[in-house]
């Protein structure tokens, strides 16, 4: 194969498609992460006997200080559905904490709403 011909991820795009990456999974089982509640890890790295992919620890490293579910899907480059699942498995293994936008209004607070501007704005 010639060298014009050859693979290139950076213009062609990933080998693996995102559904591949999550086992045709499109849901976690039993949470579901809201677009701006924040993420943290709660571990370092976690043991690879759990089945744990590359992506999984991109999360951790990302979330290594409180980072929206949105942002860290802009930062991962995949799409919501795809970083969810992946965030789910996380949850599950206890690895992540979750800190939910919402207050006793059902509305995220002002306090939310500036950190998800703030956020938006490094972008």
């Amino acid at each position: 194969m010639s060298a014009a011909h050859e693979w290139s991820y950076e213009t062609d795009g990933p080998v693996v498609r995102p559904y591949a990456m999550v086992r045709g999974r499109t849901r976690n089982e039993g949470y579901w992460f809201d677009l701006v509640a924040f993420v943290v890890a709660a571990v370092d790295s976690l043991d690879l006997r759990l089945g744990i992919q590359p992506e999984h620890r991109a999360i951790l490293r990302i979330c290594q200080v409180p980072c929206p579910v949105g942002e860290v899907a802009s930062r991962m480059n995949l799409p919501v559905g795809v970083v969810r699942v992946l965030l789910g498995d996380l949850h599950t293994a206890q690895a992540i904490h979750v800190r939910e936008p919402t207050g006793r209004t059902g509305r995220p607070s002002i306090r939310v709403i500036r950190e998800v501007l703030e956020g938006l704005r490094e972008l």
